[in-house]
Parts: C-alpha cells; sequence; structure tokens
C-alpha cells in the first residue's frame, strides 16, 4: 500500500506491506485523516516522545530504525477481518474508531508504533470492537474530526466546570479550538481566547469563543479580568488577606499551546485559585517555581485523550450539528502532499487542520 511514512527525521513516500489485521482486529481503508500538532511535534521531537513514553509507561512504543506511518484522526472504510471477529458492519461501513489496538498483553498505539500504520496510509488495522459506524449521514471529512474534537471535550469534562467559572483559553490552534467548541456546547460564557495568530482568532471566534484577544494588543489575564466581574459583587466569595483584589469568578484557564514556558507564563499570571487545565502536549522539558502555585493555591490538572464514551459522544455531537468543526479544515492533501503539509502547518497564518486523503492524488 502507498503511505506517507516517517524514515528518521524525515517523511517520504512509499510502498509497504499492506497490514493483516490479527484475532478481533478489522482491516479498513483509510478515507481521511487530519494532521495533528503532535505529529509535527513527533517527527521534530521522536526521540523525546519515545524516552518519555518509556518513562510513563504511555503506548508510544516506536523503534525509531524501523518505518512508522502516523496519522491517528481518521475515517475509514470496513475492508474484511481478521479471525475471531463479530463481523457486525458490512464492508463498505465508514467508521470512526480511537486509534489504539486492545491486545492480550496491552494497549499498542496506531500511528505511534512501527507495527501498527496509522492513516497517512491506505489501509490500518483496528480493534473491532471499538469500530463506530458514522451516524446521521456524517460526511467523512467531519467524523475525521471525531478524535481531535474528542481531546477538547474531555479536557472541559476533566475541568469540572462550575456555574460560576469563566474559561480562558491560551491559543488558538486546533487543541483550542476543540475546547472552545466543547466549552460553547456546554453553555460555558463568557469564552474568553487569545492567540497570536490572526487566522486563529477568526477561527476562534467561528468555534464560540466570545472574546478574542491578540497578546501583543493586550494582556489576556486583563481581558478575562474584565469579563470576570460579578455582576453582584455581594455574591463574591471572600478572598484570603494574601490575595488582593477584586474578588472574580472563579478561573479555568486551558493551556493548549504545549511549547515550554507556557505553563509557568500562566502561572504567574493567573488570578488566585485559579485552575489550570494542561492539553497542549509539550515533548520537552520545562520548569516551574512551586511557590507561585502555594501563593496562589493554583489547581493544576494535566490530561490525555478521552475516554470510549468521550469519543462516542462526540462522533454524536459532530453528527447531530452540535459541535461544527468546519471551520478548521483549511486544506486537503494525498500521501504526496503529507511532507509539504507539515510544513505548512508550521506557519499558524497557512492553515488550521489539513487532511489526508490517502486514495486521492
Amino acid at each position: 500500500m502507498r503511505a506517507a511514512v516517517m524514515r528518521g527525521k524525515r517523511l517520504v513516500v512509499d510502498n509497504i506491506p499492506t497490514p493483516v489485521p490479527g484475532a478481533g482486529e478489522a482491516l479498513v481503508k483509510t478515507l481521511a485523516c487530519g494532521i495533528c500538532g503532535s505529529d509535527l511535534h513527533a517527527l521534530k521531537h521522536a526521540e523525546k516522545l519515545v524516552e518519555a513514553a518509556r518513562k510513563s509507561g504511555a503506548p508510544f512504543v516506536m523503534d525509531l530504525t524501523r518505518d512508522i506511518v502516523m496519522g491517528h484522526e481518521f475515517c475509514a472504510e470496513v475492508v474484511d477481518y481478521g479471525p475471531q471477529t463479530q463481523k457486525r458492519l458490512k464492508p463498505g461501513t465508514r467508521v470512526c474508531a480511537m486509534p489504539v489496538l486492545i491486545k492480550a498483553g496491552g494497549v499498542e498505539a496506531v500511528g505511534y508504533s512501527d507495527e501498527n500504520p496509522g492513516g497517512y496510509g491506505e489501509m490500518m488495522r483496528l480493534t473491532e470492537f471499538l469500530l463506530l459506524e458514522l451516524p446521521n449521514g456524517l460526511s467523512t471529512e467531519r467524523a475525521a474530526l471525531t478524535e481531535p474534537m474528542a481531546v477538547g471535550y474531555h479536557a472541559v469534562q476533566k475541568a469540572r466546570l462550575e456555574r460560576d467559572d469563566a474559561p480562558l483559553v491560551i491559543g488558538c490552534g486546533p487543541v483550542g479550538l476543540a475546547v472552545i467548541a466543547a466549552l460553547k456546547l456546554g453553555g460555558v460564557h463568557p469564552i474568553v481566547a487569545a492567540d497570536f495568530s490572526p487566522l486563529r482568532r477568526r477561527l476562534a471566534r467561528q468555534m464560540g469563543a466570545d472574546f478574542v484577544v491578540d497578546p501583543k494588543e493586550k494582556s489576556p489575564y486583563e481581558s478575562w479580568r474584565e469579563m470576570a466581574a460579578y455582576s453582584d459583587p455581594a455574591k463574591a466569595p471572600m478572598l484570603p488577606p494574601w490575595m488582593p483584589g477584586p474578588a472574580l469568578r472563579p478561573a479555568v484557564i486551558f493551556e493548549c499551546v504545549g511549547v515550554p514556558g507556557v505553563i509557568e507564563s500562566i502561572m504567574l499570571a493567573a488570578p488566585g485559585n485559579a485552575r489550570i487545565v494542561v492539553v497542549g502536549v509539550c515533548m520537552e522539558r520545562d520548569q516551574i517555581e512551586p511557590f507561585t502555585g502555594i501563593s496562589k493555591e493554583l489547581n493544576i490538572q494535566f490530561v490525555l485523550g478521552y475516554s470510549p464514551e468521550e469519543f462516542a459522544a462526540t462522533l454524536s455531537h459532530l453528527a447531530e450539528g452540535r459541535i461544527n468543526g468546519d471551520p478548521m479544515i483549511t486544506g486537503k492533501v494525498g500521501v504526496e502532499g503529507v511532507a509539504k503539509a507539515f510544513e505548512d502547518l508550521a506557519s499558524p497564518e497557512t492553515h488550521a487542520k489539513i487532511l489526508v486523503e490517502p486514495w486521492h492524488s
């Protein structure tokens, strides 16, 4: 099969063996697969990803001396089944699935593994019982957004937002946009979002942000404070004496950038008692000063991925139009265009989400 292959630190197009589905697995044809920011990081920082996964026990096991086919944001079509399968979905059925294989020895990643090729190739093998048929005539392109939108949905669920909470989204790349969409879905307002990129700020508004700010022009935290004042000051909670300033609605700050220094900068600027949800995937070492968090009594929540229930719910929300990810799709390429797409995605002014369609030139 044809695939865009990570070979060393380069992406090349080559013919590789078509995967053979094992017990409990289905063979599927990749119809569309989004390029994730984590894939850009993985190409650049592959050794760090492998080492971090080894230390943490994550299922991202890659032998970097072998070919790797990335791609984990996909919509596919059932082709065939391996042994010990129920074959409940007919060949030709369009499906989405969490990008993992459930094996007797544990969970294995699809797309971050030299054994399990991802969606930048024409074919994949997936765990049969994780396959979800596309509901309500959902288009292939919109279905391919299920995985990245589920990341934002999961992050908002993990934030455990309460009635008075006021969100601030730092970074409006695909991860930040998914968080904004999930906040809007949950009826959480006002949503303040910040990014240096005019394109991303425009997309943030389209996805549901109530107020967007250019950090070059104004502090996102100042903008947040203007939106987070209690309409009735009598309802504001009493602050400890070491936290001066007017009482504001509780801050829930979503870090959606994923580069060193951002968490610390948020901690320094955050108001007291803020909750920080780290959604951006930083693959490099970072540092913070704990006393900043101690003095402000900050709460930091790291998140990754989503549950099967959240993935299925996101697919349903897309199918019913409760989440609209259309503004995020800014380009499509075949496997020959993947390397150039990676270059283009390095510029926030060029694209937000590029879909790979392996069967199209």
